[in-house]
């Protein structure tokens, strides 16, 4: 066999680690070390840029996901003359769609990147939402095509790109990212969720003002026609459009990022290409260059010497059809199926809730008013209680653990759930307001960050993308029943001139009930702090010996070889 040639790839944000460990001859030895170094690294800038390609994405998502209740309201302004609002019907099918279509995605895309490979994978869902973001934004109805359809059928193509960034993202962070930090930087990636919150409300907020003269004019949103008509149309399209914009910055990143090293060494067996790999996710290079011959040698040998199993049909229903890897699996899509019954019956509907409980619409004297009440009460939930939750998250992560997190999170959504539906005809809109912003925080410094982490942690890697797909495909059934089924019991009962949300109440304590299943499902997940991606597979155990000479042997190479060190260069 050829001597092992140096290879070429990665961008800014991921460096490449094969050459550090190219003179190791035993392939076992050399994928060790090789993970050992992406596991051990500091944490420098090179994890930011990580971070930032990852986060944008998304930032995006969220943006797209959570502007959904300004669309239905603007929209049933525009297109609804007269009464001001869409049909219920209406409403719920286009917050049902992204869902959907999130469903489909995070499926089909968490597969994908087991089968095809990360690298393959990244950047294909984001042109799906930045071509269904600008469609959605240039849409229009017709005589013989209804607008709630088309909007439906853009959200339902979107829905699939938001789906496939969950997976890819979450394990392509967890498979570069430094253990002792790997949750922080997880949890940041997903933080950005948060920004996106908070960046479509301010958005909301400054067409809100800028069209002000031509809403003013308007004394409710069923009299909003005319010139105020045409200011909340342009108003829609241009919330949704500027959901594309973050998405165009970060697709060359995500378009050439190089394959994660452990997808590389544990299914693709490709020991030459792996390890140059971890180079470029520090250097900036999109592919190594390995010499062809030396590469195939290795790769054959590698069949030989690597004890992982190969991924396939048998080999996946084998390996899910262990107690203890079912139960995983269960304790991770359950979580996340009973978070989302809650979180987006609520979130997606914050427009609607801050209606009925009075906040955007009380002393409102014209639609300037509401449209303005509504975005401002979207930033107070926003700033106040979302984003903070997603960062206390981010910084906690590591040193408190996944578990304890979510533990408490359930927990005390249990409570203000309770507190919201037994107490909500006793309570002020102001009161309200006030446990809404901290629900808000406690999902987010809660399981909505765990929820998210974990699945990118505890499976192997050659099933890592699918497993994560399928949590996350059950919380987004999860939201479609929170959002399809519990949340439109609201208006149930409901008279014409009466109160049109009679049973929120008792909707807000069916979300309590699955705070509380969320607490038992949390006992079948494990804690994965400060534990290697390897170790909480079950792929390798080893003992303190065994530890202490693979110190030794990173130290020696680094003394030996200053110049192929992964140390970060800040």
């Amino acid at each position: 066999m050829g001597a092992p040639q140096k290879t070429a790839g990665g961008n800014n944000a991921y460096h490449n680690f094969y050459n550090d460990f190219l003179h190791i001859k035993d392939l076992k030895e050399r994928r060790r070390l090789a993970l050992a170094e992406v596991d051990r690294a500091p944490f420098g800038w090179y994890h930011v840029r990580a971070i930032a390609v990852a986060g944008v994405g998304f930032f995006t998502d969220s943006y797209d996901i959570f502007t959904v209740s300004l669309l239905t309201l603007m929209l049933g302004i525009v297109y609804y003359p007269g009464e001001g609002k869409m049909p219920t019907t209406s409403d719920t099918a286009i917050k049902l769609a992204t869902s959907a279509g999130t469903v489909i995605g995070q499926v089909g895309f968490g597969a994908a990147a087991d089968i095809f490979g990360r690298k393959n994978m990244y950047g294909l869902e984001l042109l799906f939402i930045i071509f269904a973001t600008l469609a959605q934004a240039l849409t229009s109805g017709s005589p013989s095509i209804n607008i709630v359809g088309i909007i439906i059928f853009w959200r339902v193509l979107m829905g699939i790109g938001i789906g496939g960034d969950y997976p890819l993202s979450s394990i392509i962070t967890s498979e570069f990212a430094t253990t002792k930090w790997r949750g922080a930087m997880m949890g940041a990636v997903f933080a950005m969720q948060g920004l996106g919150q908070l960046a479509a409300a301010f958005v909301m907020l400054f067409v809100t003002l800028g069209f002000k003269k031509s809403l003013e004019a308007a004394p409710t949103l069923a009299s909003c026609t005319g010139d105020c008509a045409v200011a909340v149309d342009k108003m829609w399209r241009t919330v949704i459009g500027f959901g594309a914009v973050p998405g165009c910055i970060a697709l060359y990143y995500r378009l050439t990022i190089p394959e994660t090293p452990r997808y590389t060494f544990d299914v693709k067996r490709d020991i030459e290409q792996a390890q140059d790999d971890i180079e470029a996710f520090k250097t900036g290079q999109p592919k190594g260059k390995p010499d062809e011959a030396t590469r195939i040698a290795t790769q054959l040998e590698a069949e030989k010497q690597i004890e992982i199993p190969k991924a396939s049909w048998s080999d996946f229903f084998r390996h899910y059809s262990k107690r203890k890897n079912a139960m995983l699996l269960a304790g991770t899509a359950l979580s996340w199926c009973f978070l989302d019954i809650a979180y987006y019956g609520v979130s997606l509907n914050n427009a609607t809730i801050l209606n009925v409980i009075g906040y955007s619409t009380t002393g409102a004297k014209n639609t300037y008013e509401i449209l303005y009440n509504t975005a401002v009460g979207n930033l107070i939930i926003v700033l106040a209680g979302a984003v903070p939750g997603y960062w206390v998250t981010v910084f906690t992560v590591d040193t408190v653990g996944r578990k304890p997190i979510q533990f408490m999170g359930f927990g005390i959504l249990t409570i203000l759930f309770v507190v919201m539906g037994f107490a909500y005809k006793h309570l002020s809109p102001h009161a309200l307001l006030a446990i809404f912003v901290l629900a808000q925080f406690f999902f987010n410094f809660g399981p909505n960050s765990t929820t998210f982490i974990v699945p990118g942690e505890v499976f192997p890697t050659r099933y890592r993308s699918t497993s994560h797909g399928l949590s996350a495909a059950m919380g987004k059934i999860g939201s479609i029943i929170g959002q399809g089924a519990i949340a439109p019991l609201r208006t149930r009962g409901a008279v014409k001139g009466g109160n049109p949300n009679p049973w929120m109440n008792h909707v807000l304590e069916i979300y309590a009930l699955f705070m509380l299943l969320g607490v038992g499902s949390t006992f079948l997940i494990p804690e994965t702090k400060r534990k290697t991606l390897e170790e909480l597979a079950g792929e390798y155990d080893m003992s303190g010996e065994e530890e202490a000479q693979r110190d030794t042997t990173v130290t020696e190479n680094k003394t030996e070889e200053p110049t192929t060190s992964a140390a970060v260069n800040v």
